[in-house]
């Protein structure tokens, strides 16, 4: 399996062909909710046409008519096309691993335990600070790469393992560079280098966000206990708001500290993990529009309760789904295992995990409109699946399911 550049030069259109399916969500305003989030149109034996990086047509093959010019095609025969994925949280701007830690924890060490005794995510913090600006932009591009193997056209990722001003801006520039959403994740945890948190986000406030905000999308803060508390998150967010970012929070992974309520509060555009939610934190997101991002492959990796996924969506919330790729409690670059696992383990269904990592992270990016469908006027982003049934997305457990990968109308990967 290779990468593969644009199938001809600098051709402006493109045709996928002879399609067995083609899989999308065409209706309803994101973000999706409820009976909606599961409503897929599912369109046999079709093509989709692309021109200038836009869908133009998703159309019955009987109804083919070519269009003059150059084109070029793609045989689509016995694959099945869904829109590109959206991964909305990553954590791929680090250096080095943490596989030491990985057996350690099969060993029984809890993740608690290893943050505390100096690993967890200062290990990387002190991985990633050595690496350099050129060592950075380096580790998003092999993991961009990664990423678009496993169908995801479109991604979001955080700094928060620099955590000085030189290695946070730089991690915003590397993953911008890579093409990918840069969130400042500026209150990840506290450095070894000031005494308390509070010291913390005083120089991260005046010393690193005027330049952050300059290059970033979002910012996020983790909410828990041994980061930062409610007072303290609530104090970075109202300045990051106030210089113009888009807010996101680590909330509710170990314990209720409030992370949905200072989500809706503040207007945030998510809330992140929830495998401590319960019912009553259920019922605010379904009263509110915050969305409610689930990562099943960090509560597998650390053996967490999953989130209550069926239950936020049958109340009502929006619910999406990210990969949470990082090199300590998610090291897993594949939304087809998270569609798997929100199958298996949060009980949705297929087509309520496809629009939970298009449509929905879509719109926790702010790229309603722009991506997460196959119809006309969308960027033309498809994952071309190697399967009779665009259903093995989720039913081929961690498979060699990607046949290839198209990103505004050009092949950019294919096996």
């Amino acid at each position: 399996m290779k990468p593969a550049g644009p199938t001809s030069g600098d051709a402006t259109r493109l045709l996928v062909r002879d399609l067995a399916q083609v899989a999308t969500h065409t209706r309803g305003q994101a973000p999706l909710r409820g009976k909606a989030l599961g409503r897929v149109e599912v369109f046999d034996d079709a093509y989709v046409l692309c021109e200038e990086g836009r869908v133009v047509a998703l159309v019955p093959m009987g109804d083919l008519e070519l269009p003059e010019g150059e084109l070029v095609e793609i045989d689509g025969r016995a694959l099945c096309a869904i829109p590109g994925l959206a991964d909305c949280h990553t954590h791929a701007c680090f250096a080095g691993d943490r596989v030491e830690e990985f057996a350690l924890r099969a060993a029984g060490a809890t993740y608690e335990e290893l943050h505390a005794t100096g690993g967890g995510i200062l290990a990387t913090v002190r991985a990633t600070r050595a690496a350099g600006e050129e060592g950075l932009s380096a580790a998003v591009e092999r993991h961009r790469a990664w990423m678009l193997r496993a169908g995801t056209t479109t991604f979001e990722a955080k700094s928060g393992y620099g955590l000085d001003r030189v290695t946070e801006l730089a991690s915003l520039r590397a993953i911008a560079g890579a093409g990918g959403i840069p969130t400042w994740l500026g209150a990840h945890a506290v450095p070894p280098e000031f005494e308390d948190a509070d010291a913390y986000l005083d120089f991260a406030i005046t010393e690193v966000l005027p330049e952050a905000a300059a290059i970033a999308e979002a910012a996020d803060v983790f909410l828990e206990q041994g980061a930062f508390d409610l007072a303290q998150a609530r104090r970075f967010l109202e300045a990051c708001r106030d210089a113009g970012l888009a807010l996101r929070i680590h909330g509710d992974q170990f314990t209720e500290q409030g992370a949905v309520q200072l989500a809706l509060e503040l207007g945030a555009r998510s809330v992140d993990h929830l495998e401590a939610t319960g019912d009553e934190g259920v019922r605010a997101l379904a009263g509110g529009d915050v969305v409610a991002v689930l990562l099943p492959a960090s509560a597998l990796f650390l053996g967490r309760p999953m989130p209550p996924a069926r239950k936020l969506v049958d109340a009502g919330a929006a619910v999406a789904l990210a990969t949470d790729f990082n090199p300590g409690s998610a090291f897993c670059e594949s939304l087809p295992l998270v569609c798997s696992l929100a199958c298996t383990q949060l009980r949705l269904s297929p087509q309520e995990a496809l629009g939970a990592c298009t449509v929905n992270a879509a719109h926790v990016l702010g790229r309603d409109g722009e991506i997460g469908r196959l119809a006309p006027g969308y960027a033309a982003d498809l994952v071309l699946l190697d399967a009779p049934d665009w259903r093995h997305l989720a039913y081929h457990l961690g498979g060699d399911l990607i046949a290839a990968v198209v990103r505004k109308g050009q092949v950019v990967w294919r096996r």
